[in-house]
């Protein structure tokens, strides 16, 4: 028996899920009572419970998170205002009798909705399903199996849509990450070099992807091992591509034989000009070991210093007194680069700031610091850990004292050498040192770090 429907209703909230009640908005105005919505029979234990709308305003308020299904009247009456706007968000080439169906679909994008129509009006409701409606109803064929089928197929029809399109951002977003990871996270050039190589990243924030350390490391003709670790300022996407152009810029300028505060002077440019906003710097870290092996040059932008622990001895840091501002503070900073003996046996540990920052202890009030990070190395170092195992007990570690994910990314890089594996370049870097013509042989030897 159809009944009549209500002036005023109130849906309690309902699961979203089907085996619980599903909640249909009925938007029609109806002052002499002649269409009227059919029982609604359960199916598998969902009911349908019904809010009604006698127009666009009514249906803003009672349009809540719990409501699962619209079911508009095509012939609702619109004013001039609500067709104006709809013409002006969507199609032009919609009809007038659309404005309402634009109208919800704008103020419910997360809704299934459907259509309802007059018998002799095809034309307007296959219209109304290109315009976004999940389906149409006719309203003398209207019965309660039919509109309850047809509310359950457009419910989950909306949530199939949703789905498809968070997996297709979802898809989309990971490609672009990979781009970028390419980017900051690159592929070391050291052929020829006898030292080895280990690096991780992980950025801060749980379901993160990507944050604004970056890092590489290159070998020059002239046997030089150039390392660089940094930091943008911030995190998320535009934060990851400055890294990627700070760290190819990087790249070249060391290939093309510049170093020390030559080289941050020009980064710092390339920072200036791709930024934002005045108030987006970075921290930098940059060594130079000579071909040799034995001794390296050192320079630090607002960057924490760099962990060296040598054969026999206590881990500690490098020196970082003479450090220079971070890359975008100062407009004419500079950059001392201080030489440091390095020995034969040694491992090299830089790292970025969200290593040290994790909280530590009972109260998680204090944080882990230069100092605990410099004794939590020496107690795995103690333990027999090296190169990628040292790497990730480091940072395993640092996220259990947190309790957690950390808040901001983590980068770490390890060089080691051991003197017990002598140096030597191989033939093709000797061969490639002497084609190059005598003027650029010559440019190259004036640059040089060492």
């Amino acid at each position: 028996m159809p009944v009549s429907i209500p002036q005023q209703g109130e849906a309690p909230a309902a699961d979203a899920s089907f085996g619980s009640d599903l909640v249909l908005l009925v938007i029609g105005d109806d002052p002499a009572g002649t269409f009227t919505v059919p029982e609604l029979p359960a199916a598998a234990g969902t009911r349908i419970r019904i809010r009604t709308a006698r127009n666009l305003t009514e249906a803003g308020r009672l349009l809540t998170d719990d409501v699962d299904c619209v079911l508009l009247d095509l012939a609702l009456p619109t004013g001039s205002e609500t067709r104006a706007a709809a013409s002006g968000a969507g199609d032009a080439a919609c009809p007038d009798e659309l404005a309402a169906l634009q109208h919800v679909l704008r103020i419910a994008p997360r809704h299934a909705v459907l259509a309802l129509t007059a018998e002799d009006d095809a034309e307007l409701a296959a219209e109304a399903v290109r315009v976004g409606a999940q389906d149409y109803l006719c309203r003398d064929d209207l019965d309660g199996r039919l509109l309850g089928r047809a509310i359950r197929y457009a419910v989950a029809r909306k949530r199939a849509d949703i789905a498809q399109h968070r997996l297709t951002e979802s898809t989309l977003r990971a490609q672009e990450n990979a781009r970028l990871e390419r980017g900051l996270l690159p592929t070391p050039l050291l052929e020829g070099s006898d030292l080895r190589f280990a690096a991780r990243y992980r950025p801060g924030r749980s379901r993160a992807l990507l944050g604004g350390d970056f890092y590489d490391t290159v070998r020059t003709p002239d046997g030089t091992v150039h390392a660089m670790i940094g930091d943008v300022c911030g995190h998320g996407p535009d934060e990851a591509a400055l890294g990627v152009e700070l760290r190819i810029a990087w790249r070249a300028l060391t290939l093309a034989g510049l170093c020390g505060d030559d080289l941050l002077s020009t980064l710092q440019q390339v920072l200036e000009h791709e930024r934002e906003s005045e108030e987006i710097f970075a921290t930098l870290c940059t060594v130079d070991i000579a071909p040799d092996g034995r001794r390296a040059g050192l320079c630090l932008a607002g960057h924490p210093a760099p962990l060296i622990a040598r054969q026999g001895r206590a881990a500690h840091l490098l020196p970082y007194e003479d450090g220079g501002p971070a890359l975008g503070l100062l407009p004419h900073a500079r950059w001392p680069r201080r030489q440091v003996d390095l020995g034969g046996t040694w491992s090299l540990m830089m790292y970025t700031d969200g290593l040290i920052e994790g909280r530590v202890g009972p109260t998680g009030t204090q944080r882990l610091g230069q100092d605990g990070m410099v004794s939590m190395i020496n107690r795995q170092l103690a333990e027999g850990l090296t190169g990628e195992e040292l790497l990730d007990a480091a940072v395993t570690q640092v996220r259990e004292l947190n309790g957690g994910e950390l808040t901001d990314d983590v980068a770490v890089l390890l060089l080691d050498r051991d003197q017990d594996r002598p140096h030597r370049a191989p033939e093709g870097d000797r061969d490639r040192l002497r084609r190059l013509p005598e003027g650029s042989r010559g440019r190259s030897v004036a640059r040089s770090c060492s």
